[in-house]
C-alpha cells in the first residue's frame, strides 16, 4: 500500500511538472514573444507584394552583376544553407584559407575594377555563422560602379540608397555599421 501511494505521488509530481514545464510554460514564452517581438519571434520575414522572399537575420546568396552581392558564406556547399551554419574552422596558417581568400578577392578586383586594397575585409572572409545578412557600408559602396552601370543608374544615387539603409552600431558602441543586403537590394529593385 505504501509503495502504490509512492508511485501515486511520483505519477502525480510527473503529470504536474509536465504540464507546467512541457506545455504552460512554453504558450507564456510564445504569448509573451507573439505580444512584445511579433516580428522576431516569427523569424523577421521580409515580405514583396504579400510574399515571404526572405528574413532579415538570414543572408542569402544575390547572383547577376545588376544585384548587391552578400558576404561569402561557409555555410555548406553552396553557402547560405541554414542547416548547415557554422565557420569554416580553417585558421590563419591554413594554406587553403589563404588560397581562398586570394581567389575572393581576384574575383571582387575584376568584377568591380578596383585594387586589391581597396577591397574591405568583409567582402572576402565570410562569417562566423556563414548566414551574415549584413556587409559593410564599404563593401557596398565598392559595388556602385558596377550596379550604376548595369541597371542605369547615378552612383550618387545608389550611395544615397546604401546610406539610407545603414543601420548603426548596436546600442551605439557595439560591432560596426553594417548594410542588410536583401533590404537594400529590395529598395534598389523598388528604383525600377
Amino acid at each position: 500500500m505504501k509503495n502504490a501511494r509512492q508511485y501515486f505521488t511520483s505519477l502525480r509530481l510527473l503529470l504536474g511538472i509536465t504540464l507546467i514545464l512541457g506545455i504552460l510554460y512554453p504558450l507564456v514564452i510564445f504569448a509573451i514573444g507573439q505580444v512584445a517581438l511579433k516580428e522576431s519571434a516569427n523569424g523577421s520575414f521580409v515580405t514583396l507584394d504579400k510574399k515571404v522572399v526572405g528574413s532579415s537575420l538570414i543572408g542569402q546568396n544575390f547572383l547577376g552583376s545588376s544585384w548587391f552581392h552578400s558576404r561569402p558564406s561557409a555555410a555548406g556547399a553552396t553557402g547560405y544553407d541554414a542547416l548547415s551554419s557554422g565557420a569554416s574552422n580553417s585558421g590563419p596558417n591554413e594554406p587553403g584559407l589563404s588560397q581562398t581568400l586570394k581567389t575572393r578577392q581576384h574575383a571582387i578586383m575584376v568584377e568591380e575594377g578596383v585594387t586589391a586594397n581597396q577591397i574591405p575585409a568583409d567582402a572576402i572572409t565570410s562569417s562566423g555563422s556563414g548566414l551574415d545578412p549584413d556587409i559593410s557600408p564599404a563593401y557596398a559602396h565598392l559595388q556602385t560602379a558596377r550596379i550604376a552601370n548595369q541597371r542605369h543608374l547615378t552612383i550618387s544615387a545608389l550611395n544615397a540608397l546604401i546610406n539610407l539603409h545603414t543601420k548603426p552600431r548596436t546600442f551605439g558602441f557595439l560591432g560596426e555599421e553594417r548594410v542588410n543586403v536583401l533590404e537594400l537590394n529590395l529598395a534598389l529593385a523598388s528604383l525600377h
